[in-house]
């Protein structure tokens, strides 16, 4: 959301200039030191993030310049509008303190526009700490008083916590950011996520993402015979099991289409889904992080494979009987009860979960929703 202060277009300076007469009253002590010219706009900001601030200027200066968007920090130029109040001379629109341009989130909180970051390193410092100290105010004024005050800088409220997100081009300013006290959040391979909890006490900003997502495809032909694979990296008690194809979930990917893709890339066989017959959880997997792992019954649609070189050794339709009985499977008991659940749903004896797409008004999304559902007139599942 775009917004401007002094915008000719929605405050008009002969409106400034009566508000002030009209509360002449209770502004005995505060009269502006500029004379107010037709300036389209004297600052503009994205979001509700003012480009505001307030440092000591001399009584003499009193000459306001057009103020400049913070990603010129080469040409630190912002407009110095100046007031006199009770004598004391300060400026809205200073040359050297400026705030970043902000987005506020939903929670009260701040994201900084990773788009309009000062590049220089030293001129980033210096309005992050004067960003954060805004941030951070809780001056309220009181609006019979401080009405005009009110209008020029549109709001004072503290914040909770700030986001900011550090493309890698700009790195550099990563150890700005930390030194400040902000903390990382998460990674990506082009850029850094760091927060800062503004409020004392714990943060209550929502941690990284925990888990990581894979899938596996339980693929079964007419003959009874299950789609395996031997992977060219494993673990040395791995090494000669054959097992279903398996995976992780890429990002914005479905449960279903990912199990899906999995065994396309793997095997070249084509399949569609049908249920998802179990799911495992577990934790401190990969660098502390939880994993969770659904089994998915798939249908094959074509039967000819083509294995992938860069992940998988060899792949083949493998008699049910055969799989079942390879000592790997046997002698691990999870192994052992995902096989016999999924031989439990090939004989109708267990009902797995279906994919349905549903539309949900809390946030105007449809979503795949997985749930069991009997159908006794195809007699798909009996149940349990």
């Amino acid at each position: 959301m775009e917004c401007s202060f002094f915008s000719s277009k929605y405050m008009p300076m002969s409106e400034i200039a009566h508000l002030e007469r009209t509360n002449s009253s209770q502004f005995s002590s505060f009269r502006p030191l500029v004379e107010v010219k037709s300036t389209p706009h004297f600052s503009s900001c994205r979001g509700t993030s003012p480009k505001a601030s307030h440092s000591s200027t001399p009584n003499s200066s009193y000459v306001p310049k057009q103020a400049v968007s913070s990603v010129d920090e080469e040409k630190l130029g912002a407009g110095n509008l100046l007031y006199q109040i009770n004598g004391t001379n300060s400026s809205l629109f200073s040359r050297n303190l400026r705030i970043l341009d902000s987005f506020d989130d939903e929670y009260d909180g701040v994201i900084v526009d990773s788009e309009r970051l000062p590049a220089n390193p030293n001129v980033f410092a210096s309005m992050l700490s004067f960003s954060i100290s805004h941030w951070k105010s809780k001056r309220r004024p009181d609006s019979s008083k401080f009405r005009i005050l009110l209008i020029l800088i549109h709001y004072l409220q503290g914040k909770k916590g700030i986001w900011l997100k550090l493309p890698v081009e700009k790195s550099d300013l990563v150890p700005v950011a930390v030194k400040e006290g902000f903390e990382y959040h998460h990674a990506e391979r082009g850029y850094v996520m760091l927060t800062y909890w503004l409020p004392e006490g714990p943060s209550m900003l929502p941690a990284n993402a925990s888990h990581q997502v894979g899938v596996g495809g339980f693929v079964i032909n007419d003959k009874n015979e299950v789609l395996v694979v031997q992977e060219k990296y494993c673990a040395p008690q791995f090494v000669g099991l054959w097992k279903i194809p398996t995976g992780f979930i890429v990002e914005s990917e479905e449960i279903f289409t990912g199990a899906v893709r999995e065994v396309k890339e793997e095997t070249g066989v084509d399949t569609e889904f049908v249920e998802v017959v179990a799911f495992r959880h577990v934790h401190n997997v990969a660098f502390e992080k939880s994993d969770l792992f659904f089994i998915c019954m798939l249908k094959p649609v074509s039967t000819h494979i083509m294995v992938d070189d860069h992940e998988i050794q060899a792949a083949k339709w493998m008699p049910l009987v055969e799989f079942v009985e390879q000592p790997l499977i046997q002698q691990d008991c999870m192994f052992k009860k995902v096989i016999d659940i999924c031989i439990e749903r090939l004989g109708k004896r267990y009902c797995g979960l279906s994919v349905h797409q549903v539309a949900s008004t809390f946030d105007g999304k449809t979503s795949s929703l997985y749930y069991n559902v009997i159908d006794s007139q195809h007699n798909n599942c009996i149940g349990n």
